[in-house]
């Protein structure tokens, strides 16, 4: 799919609150993580580095990565069961935070030398506000896991004008969702908004309340199954590029520590490996850390793309290709300041470090 600039986009649209809070998720709404950005990256320059890394007696370098409960983590489970990150020089201690809210403030705080699978918004949102970091690859993009759900009276997205649509507000599902009304000629004042969370909009859709939804799974299975009358109208699969998970570090890590960077990456990718030639015992794994069953690790898995060492090098070196990572972060800074988050979109060439991908 051809890259979609988002300058032309019209980002307003009519409102309507949601009556109750919904829980944390982890593309939670972006607006109160900004805040939290803003804050611990204050601390940053004088915290980072106080749990730096360090070499063991083995001689290879030790080093903490965050990670959250999401299915896009399954090569770093694998790899760290498997030993692939020891075989490669890493010593990696995997710490599991339940929100992004809670991992990027100890990453500012030094505690951690990388998260992975971060978000691009919440990326964008820590370059903004002065977190130094180097992208260092792609984890995952979604590919059918987050979609749009449609009752069948909309027979096409030129029908959402003048409907309500359920998803959460200044999310990552809003981004996706303009975007998609950016494709069919409509813009955000086409929509009236009710705000919902991912679960949320789900059982509103399930029940008949709303005749469109944006979710992801798990609600987004559960809720289609479930409505006879709608199916997924539109879905990631369709939009590669529109939700993109990042392998982040800290500059003085990439820095001080080039071949352990390179060590992670290498056993990312024999870990997608061995998820292919040993899905038995890969699922198996996987579940564990993620608190599910193996079977819906397979599941999980067909709504994401894993991209290979070569499609990571497209991503980050190819300005040509749809899939160029760049594109994609400078629209969602666009998307975020459109939408007050940041007041400038910060010059983010300089986070992306193609360098240590290596076949």
């Amino acid at each position: 799919m051809a890259h979609l600039p988002l300058k032309s986009l019209n980002m307003k649209s009519k409102r309507i609150p949601a009556q109750t809070l919904q829980p944390w998720t982890r593309r939670q709404a972006i607006y109160f993580l900004a805040g939290a950005v803003g804050t611990v990256t204050l601390n940053a320059c004088t915290q980072a580095g106080r749990n730096s890394s360090t070499s063991n007696a083995s001689g290879q370098t030790s080093a903490a990565m965050g990670v959250n409960p999401w299915i896009g983590q399954a090569p770093l489970h694998i790899a760290h069961e498997k030993g692939f990150f020891r075989e490669a020089g890493l010593d990696l201690d995997v710490k599991t935070f339940g929100t992004n809210l809670e991992m990027i403030p100890a990453f500012s705080a030094g505690q951690l030398q990388g998260c992975s699978a971060m978000p691009s918004s919440e990326a964008v949102l820590m370059a903004a506000n002065g977190a130094d970091y180097r992208v260092i690859g792609v984890m995952d993009l979604s590919s059918g896991g987050d979609a749009i759900l449609a009752r069948n009276s909309i027979t096409d997205i030129q029908d959402f004008r003048g409907k309500q649509v359920a998803v959460q507000e200044g999310g990552l599902g809003h981004f996706f969702v303009l975007q998609v009304l950016k494709e069919a000629g409509l813009s955000g004042e086409d929509i009236t908004i009710v705000n919902a969370g991912p679960d949320a909009a789900a059982a509103a859709y399930q029940a008949g309340n709303v005749e469109i939804a944006f979710t992801y799974s798990p609600y987004l299975e559960k809720a289609n199954a479930e409505q006879p009358d709608g199916r997924i109208i539109y879905d990631t699969s369709k939009m590669p590029t529109a939700i993109i998970d990042l392998n982040i570090v800290s500059t003085e890590f990439a820095e001080n520590h080039p071949e352990a960077v390179q060590a992670f990456l290498k056993g990312i990718f024999r870990a997608q490996e061995f998820l292919q030639t040993n899905p038995d015992e890969a699922y198996a794994i996987v579940a564990e850390p993620l608190g599910i069953q193996p079977e819906e690790v397979g599941e999980q898995l067909q709504g994401v793309q894993l991209p290979d060492l070569e499609t990571n090098l497209e991503m980050m070196n190819n300005p040509q290709s749809d899939l160029y990572l760049l594109n994609a972060l400078n629209d969602m800074a666009e998307f975020l300041q459109a939408q007050g988050q940041i007041d400038t979109i910060p010059e983010l060439s300089s986070f992306v470090d193609p360098q240590f991908l290596s076949a």
